[in-house]
């Protein structure tokens, strides 16, 4: 039997401050070649996975066959359940593309509003927080971003939009995975610690609506839909607390996104921007002139390959009938019927198993959790760091969508021929985004199994007092690596109770500010980059989407940092549970 491999956090000896340097290599790495050299995020996530192997064996002498198991689990993880998931998202939608009712469902929206900014409000940031509250892990990226798309906005644009929008939700998503890890891996209430992110994340999702607002249409747009813009986001953030602290924690979101999309039709049933806004023209600044000339309607430039891009200038000309609306919208309430169902009735969801080998009840009765063969590492005190991989074959959410795609074959009675075909062209359209997606869940796990992230934490840990204004950066740098505020959670909770500790801080909001400061990460985390690349149909351009959202994540991680400060001080002390 092989030693286990153990994690020394200090490779360089003596000099914390040094071995953080080389441990941030593969993102510094990583980040440069997205966001400066503009590289392909597939190829610059295979570069960036062979910098974290290198220094993984090289300065902290991880052997080389745990560093390359690592990043295997890594990469498999990518696969399922987060590419998954958006393989099944991106079938579905390319089905309703396929059967000319995601035109039909362009232009029921377009009555709703024809305003393109309060449509990115309803969509990316309402629909997309329900989204996230039901499924998470990419699929509210997915699928707004293709909606926005068929509304008309420009692909980098839709991109951009989707990416920001799904933030503030982000903390309670998948019916509040990310808090319920938390809890488990801190060994605090679950109810104080989301009643803590209840009190920071409702404040972020006040300026999201605006920040999409300035997105589509710069200051302008603030000037003529900020009170549209602010119900949506007020009655987000209220409701988000209300729930959070006083209703139901796995509930957040939802109640959050149906009120605020409630909110934002009532009100726009009685006030109307001065001026409405729709986007026209060919050219998008931001891209080479080759990637932005030849997109039309269903077809993009990129080798002359179809993708399943469906931007269209809205026909008012055409009216629907109601049946073919009503099946238009169909999927969608296909997913939310079925996400609810799977999640929220206890006789089908049953209960998931809690060790290897043993099984659970109803849907989790499929699920197996495997220890990953050859793969044994304690930490740094150790004890064994868990590197369990876990296969849900009938409750993971992409198994679930899955099912809304042969429902939704029904409805639109899509043949089965014709479905198979849809599927192999949306693999294809998503192959580079599958690579990419594994190559960045590798690289943070051999950055995490070896030590790489834990020495960042703790050198940022070192921070003392003033670490109340570092927390969010922490959760912030743990997502940008998984893409997932549940993995950083798991990364960085029980570092953020120790550094709390030693600072006199509260445990409660270090953990919860983990997790606030996490949702940041999420826009600018390569594999929802590659998300949001595919569902847009600009593969290979993510460098380009990164450079769009880096300011954004970067300005409110900034405010984030800030209210977590004072909410450490005596200013906002009043604010922690």
């Amino acid at each position: 039997m092989l030693a286990d491999y153990q994690q020394n956090y200090d490779p360089i000896g003596h000099s914390l401050g040094a071995s953080s340097i080389v441990a941030a290599l593969p993102l510094i790495t990583l980040f440069v070649l997205l966001g400066v050299v503009r590289m392909r995020a597939w190829l610059a996530s295979v570069i960036g996975l062979v910098v974290a192997l290198i220094v993984a064996i090289v300065f902290y002498s991880m052997p080389i066959g745990d560093a390359l198991n690592s990043g295997l689990l890594g990469a498999a993880f990518g696969f399922f359940p987060i590419m998954w998931i958006v393989i099944n998202a991106i079938w579905v939608y390319n089905l309703t593309v396929e059967t000319g009712h995601f035109d039909v469902l362009r232009r029921s929206f377009a009555t709703i509003s024809d305003d393109q900014r309060i449509q990115a409000i309803i969509i990316a940031f309402c629909f997309g927080a329900l989204m996230e509250a039901l499924a998470g892990f990419g699929t509210p990226v997915a699928i707004s971003a293709v909606m926005l798309i068929a509304l008309g906005f420009r692909p980098l644009k839709a991109a951009t939009v989707a990416l920001v929008a799904n933030t503030a939700p982000v903390a309670f998503g998948a019916l509040a995975v990310p808090i319920t890890t938390l809890a488990t891996v801190t060994k605090l209430p679950v109810n104080d610690l989301g009643a803590m992110v209840g009190r920071q994340t409702p404040i972020l999702a006040v300026f999201v609506p605006l920040a999409l607002v300035a997105i589509v249409d710069g200051k302008r747009g603030v000037r003529q839909v900020w009170p549209a813009a602010l119900v949506c986001g007020v009655t987000f953030g209220v409701f988000q607390y209300l729930a959070s602290n006083y209703w139901s924690i796995p509930l957040t979101d939802i109640i959050a996104s149906l009120a605020s999309a409630g909110a934002v039709l009532a009100f726009t049933r009685v006030w109307h921007p001065k001026e409405g806004y729709v986007e026209t023209g060919d050219d998008e600044p931001g891209l080479p002139a080759s990637a932005a000339a030849g997109r039309r309607r269903g077809a993009d430039t990129d080798g002359g390959r179809p993708v399943a891009v469906a931007q269209a200038e809205p026909d008012t000309a055409v009216r629907d009938k109601p049946v073919d609306i009503l099946k238009a919208y169909a999927p969608y309430l296909i997913i939310i019927v079925v996400f609810v169902i799977a999640t929220r009735v206890s006789a089908i969801t049953g209960v998931a198993p809690k060790t290897p080998g043993r099984g659970g009840s109803g849907l989790e009765s499929a699920t197996h959790i495997y220890d990953w063969p050859g793969l044994h590492i304690v930490n740094g005190k150790g004890d064994p760091v868990v590197t369990t991989f876990k296969l849900n074959v009938l409750s993971a959410a992409g198994t679930l969508l899955l099912v809304c795609g042969l429902l939704t074959m029904a409805v639109l009675q899509v043949g089965v021929g014709r479905a198979l075909r849809t599927y192999v062209r949306s693999l294809d359209q998503l192959k580079f985004a599958i690579l990419t997606v594994m190559a960045v869940l590798a690289l943070g796990l051999v950055m995490n199994e070896a030590g790489e992230t834990t020495t960042l934490g703790l050198w940022l840990a070192g921070a003392g007092g003033l670490f109340a204004l570092l927390s969010p950066i922490l959760g912030w740098l743990g997502v940008a690596v998984t893409g997932s505020d549940t993995s950083s959670n798991s990364l960085f909770g029980a570092l953020q109770i120790t550094a709390a500790q030693q600072a006199h801080l509260s445990p409660t909001l270090l953990a919860a500010a983990n997790s606030s400061g996490g949702v940041l990460g999420k826009m600018i985390s390569p594999q929802n980059l590659a998300i949001a690349a595919a569902a847009v149909g600009l593969e290979g351009r993510e460098g380009y989407i990164f450079r769009r959202v880096l300011w954004w994540s970067l300005g409110f991680l900034a405010l984030m940092c800030v209210l977590v400060y004072l909410q450490s001080t005596s200013v906002l002390s009043w604010m922690v549970p």
